[in-house]
């Protein structure tokens, strides 16, 4: 049995998602962003990996649902390419 509770994630605006299981994505990306916004980074990179693009289409899904996401596209090739989505969060 793991008693270490809750593995401390950097809010630093880039969430990488490799290191979290699909089922984790769900409740991960909302409550990641809602850090990032109580930190005021508005600007999120979300690397997601290129792969078959059903976790970029989950994390997409979210982000359309969140009242608090202006905008986002996929990143350029210099940030990941269509391996990482950029989120513009609205400031409150």
């Amino acid at each position: 049995m793991d008693e270490s509770g809750p593995v401390e994630y950097p809010i630093d605006g880039i969430l990488d998602l490799h290191t979290f299981e699909p089922s984790e994505v769900k409740n991960l990306v909302p409550d990641y962003i809602s850090e990032c916004l109580k930190k005021e980074i508005y600007l999120i990179r979300i690397i997601h990996g290129k792969g078959k693009g059903i976790l970029k289409k989950r994390v997409h899904s979210l982000l359309r649902n969140l009242a608090c996401v202006h905008s986002f596209h996929t990143a350029s090739e210099e940030e990941g390419g269509w391996g990482a989505t950029i989120v513009l969060l609205k400031k409150e």
